[in-house]
C-alpha cells in the first residue's frame, strides 16, 4: 500500500484498534496536538460504518469519510433541551457522538471532523461562517457556523458534515466561484457577495404528501435557489467559537434555544424532527421534484421516533420546543 501523503501513518481497518497519534499539520491547530488517550480512530470509523481502507489523504478518501459521516451522525441540538451543556472539549464530544451514539451541532460534528482530518494527514483550516436568515433576507452578523477548508494537491475544498436538512452537502465542495457542483440534494455552487464566499443551492420543487402542511413554516419559500452561509478564508481556531457556542445555548434569541432539531441524511434524502414535526424527504422522487412527508408526533412517541429514525437514546428528560425563529427544511 502507498503511505498517506504528508504523514507516515497508514490506516487499515483491522481488528487491532488504532489509537490517536500526533500527526504533523502545516495548519496551526495546537489544540489538536494533545494526545487524546481515550480517542480511537478505528472506533470512529465503526461509528460511521466506514470500511476503508485508507491508502492516502486524497479526495476519494475524503469523499467517502465525509459521506459516511453525514449518513451516520445526526445534526442535532437536543442537549440544550434535555439539560445538558454542549462543550467544545474534544474528549467529551468524542464520547457523546462516537460512544453514546448521539449527534451534535457544527461546533461538535465539524470539530470532531477536524480531528479526523488531522489523523488522516490532511492539510486543513478551520473557518467561521455566517448563516443566512431567509425571513429577514440577510446573513447573521457573527460567525456561528464552523466549517473546514481542506487542501489536496493544490485544490481547496469545503468540508461540512453538520449543516443538516436540505443544506447538507454529501461530499466536500471544490472552493471555486460559479462552478455548478451537483449532488443528490441539488446543485451547489459558491458565489461572491461583498467580498464574501457564499454557498447556495438550487434544488427541486416539492411534492407534499399531506397538503395540510402546505403552510408550515418549515417549508419556507418556494424558491428553488437558497443561500446557506457566507464566509471568508480567515483561519479560526477552537477558542474563536467558544463564546458563540455559549451564547447559542443561553440567549433567548438563539434559534437553538427556541427549536429542538434533529436531522439525519439517508441514502435517498433526509429525516428531520423539529419540535413535534417529523419529516421525511426523498430527493428526486420524480423528475425535478422531491417528496416531502410530514406528520406531527405526540409527546409519548417522541423518544420512539428518535430511537427508530435517528438511533438516538437520550439519558435525560427531553422537552421538544418549536417557538420563534426561522428554520426551514
Amino acid at each position: 500500500m502507498e503511505p498517506l501523503e504528508h504523514t507516515p501513518l497508514l490506516i487499515t481497518l483491522s481488528p487491532c484498534r488504532l489509537r490517536s497519534v500526533f500527526i504533523f499539520s502545516v495548519t496551526d491547530t495546537a489544540w489538536l496536538n494533545r494526545h487524546y488517550e481515550f480517542i480511537d480512530t478505528y472506533e470512529y470509523f465503526e461509528r460511521i460504518c466506514f470500511k476503508g481502507p485508507v491508502h492516502r489523504a486524497d479526495l476519494d478518501t475524503l469523499n467517502r469519510v465525509h459521506m459516511n459521516h453525514v449518513l451516520s451522525i445526526p445534526f442535532e441540538n437536543l442537549s440544550i433541551h434535555c439539560s445538558e451543556w454542549i462543550t467544545m472539549d474534544l474528549d467529551v464530544i468524542y464520547d457523546k457522538i462516537v460512544r453514546k451514539g448521539r449527534g451534535g451541532w457544527c461546533c461538535e460534528n465539524n470539530l470532531l471532523f477536524s480531528w479526523v482530518l488531522k489523523q488522516l494527514g490532511y492539510t486543513f483550516t478551520m473557518l467561521g461562517s455566517r448563516v443566512f436568515n431567509s425571513s429577514i433576507n440577510q446573513f447573521s452578523n457573527t460567525d456561528t457556523h464552523l466549517i473546514n477548508k481542506v487542501d489536496i494537491d493544490g485544490v481547496s475544498y469545503i468540508a461540512d458534515v453538520s449543516f443538516g436538512v436540505s443544506g447538507q452537502i454529501w461530499h466536500p465542495l471544490e472552493l471555486i466561484l460559479g462552478k455548478e457542483q451537483p449532488q443528490e440534494p441539488g446543485v451547489f455552487r459558491f458565489v461572491q457577495e461583498e467580498g464574501m464566499w457564499v454557498l447556495e443551492k438550487t434544488g427541486r420543487k416539492r411534492i407534499l404528501q399531506d397538503e395540510s402542511f402546505n403552510s408550515s413554516d418549515l417549508l419556507g419559500s418556494k424558491s428553488k435557489t437558497k443561500k446557506f452561509y457566507s464566509f471568508t478564508l480567515t483561519p479560526r481556531d477552537l477558542n474563536y467559537f467558544l463564546e458563540t457556542s455559549n451564547i447559542l445555548q443561553t440567549s433567548s434569541d438563539s434559534l437553538f434555544k427556541n427549536k429542538s432539531i434533529c436531522s439525519l441524511q439517508t441514502p435517498t434524502g433526509f429525516r428531520a424532527l423539529v419540535g413535534w414535526t417529523y419529516s421525511e424527504v426523498i430527493y428526486n422522487f420524480e423528475e425535478g421534484a422531491d417528496l416531502v412527508d410530514m406528520k406531527n408526533i405526540p409527546d409519548h412517541e417522541i423518544q420512539k421516533v428518535l430511537k427508530d429514525k435517528f438511533n438516538i437514546s437520550l439519558e435525560n428528560k427531553f422537552i421538544p420546543v418549536n417557538s420563534k425563529g426561522c428554520y426551514t427544511l
